[in-house]
């Protein structure tokens, strides 16, 4: 537990978080809705500080990041809690606790940890990071200076106050849409009264620099309106060009949601509609084997990067990163990122 950053003081003796868009009300004793963010004394505290629920070492295909450092290792890691009340959600065990427990590490053990593991990135997932902002500020200031970049995979539901501090860090974002940004889905399935801010959030993320991949959970039967995938898809291109990577995931049943999984012919039929709206890099993620998960240059269609189910098999580029063929710029940053030597400390630090 720390004390927090990111909330302000109201004349009536309240507070407000001002972590992530609900913005929640608090008084003296009270807990947020993502339950590990807690009113006491005078002041807001982080319950789960340097308190980790879920630790992996996982591709950096898995965020899924399709467009920087193909096969890098990357530490991954998570808290309990959520500001979102996902009725599917494949992680509901640590989202929704609100239990705090978990491995007591701070962030010079975490970074400490992830250069022995041999990772090349930090990434803050399994639920959502804009709920321990401030851990996750101090773990990416860290990774920084010790040769480490920082991804989210985020739900998009930042507010400018916590922009404030993750822009300080964060190099890559995976944003994450549900059910093709439905307000109904969202409302019925979430607990999540208006997807609209995360537009708002895309946004802050451009105006900082930060690279971001949006993917969309396409959820049969209450979730899957291509009519409704092309609106979300129109405004992420006005905001991000025609250059951003989107995938659609497969959804599959868990939790409190019992819907079998996506059709596959559902998926490709979202890819396909991406491909005639102008997304040069569409994707289908989570169904292994297929060649829509692979990119290709949106000139002449070689393929540039073979990938098999968050594994990326080769790369076929340039050295100056262009298609060997046709010559096209690709967004795409290829190499291996070589994380510095873990330093010889005297206190069982890294700075």
């Amino acid at each position: 537990m720390k004390k927090a950053s990111l909330y302000r003081k109201n004349a009536d003796e309240t507070i407000t978080c001002t972590a992530c868009k609900r913005y929640c009300r608090l008084h003296p004793g009270q807990t947020g809705f993502c339950g590990v963010r807690t009113f006491r004394g005078e002041d807001l505290f982080l319950d789960v500080y340097g308190l980790p629920y879920a630790i992996n070492i996982d591709p950096i295909e898995k965020k899924p990041v399709l467009h920087a450092y193909p096969n890098s290792r990357i530490y991954s890691f998570g808290t309990s809690g959520c500001d979102f009340a996902c009725k599917f959600c494949q992680n509901y065990d640590m989202s929704q606790r609100r239990e705090m427990i978990g491995i007591e590490m701070g962030p010079d053990e975490i970074i400490r940890d992830a250069l022995k593991k041999g990772c090349a990135g930090i990434a803050y997932t399994y639920n959502e990071p804009t709920i321990f902002t401030e851990f996750a500020h101090d773990v990416g200031m860290m990774a920084h200076r010790n040769g480490l970049f920082n991804i989210y995979v985020t739900n998009g539901y930042e507010t400018p106050e916590s922009m404030g501090m993750i822009s300080e860090f964060l190099d890559f974002a995976t944003v994450d849409f549900k059910g093709n940004a439905s307000v109904d889905f969202y409302r019925r399935f979430m607990s999540v009264p208006d997807p609209s801010f995360i537009y708002d959030t895309i946004r802050l993320f451009r105006d900082a620099g930060i690279h971001v991949e949006i993917t969309d959970l396409v959820v049969p039967e209450v979730g899957d309106d291509l009519e409704l995938a092309a609106e979300m898809i129109r405004k992420v291109m006005e905001i991000l060009g025609d250059e951003v990577p989107i995938s659609f995931l497969r959804y599959h049943p868990d939790y409190k949601m019992a819907i079998p999984p996506t059709p596959v012919e559902t998926l490709i039929r979202h890819y396909r509609m991406a491909k005639e709206l102008g997304v040069k890099y569409a994707y289908v993620g989570n169904v292994p084997g297929i060649h829509q998960q692979n990119t290709y240059c949106p000139n002449c269609g070689e393929m540039i990067i073979k990938r098999d189910f968050m594994k990326t098999i080769w790369v076929h580029l340039t050295a100056d990163g262009k298609c060997p063929v046709c010559n096209t710029p690709i967004p795409v940053v290829v190499g291996k990122y070589h994380p510095v030597r873990l330093p010889a400390v005297s206190h069982g630090g890294v700075s």
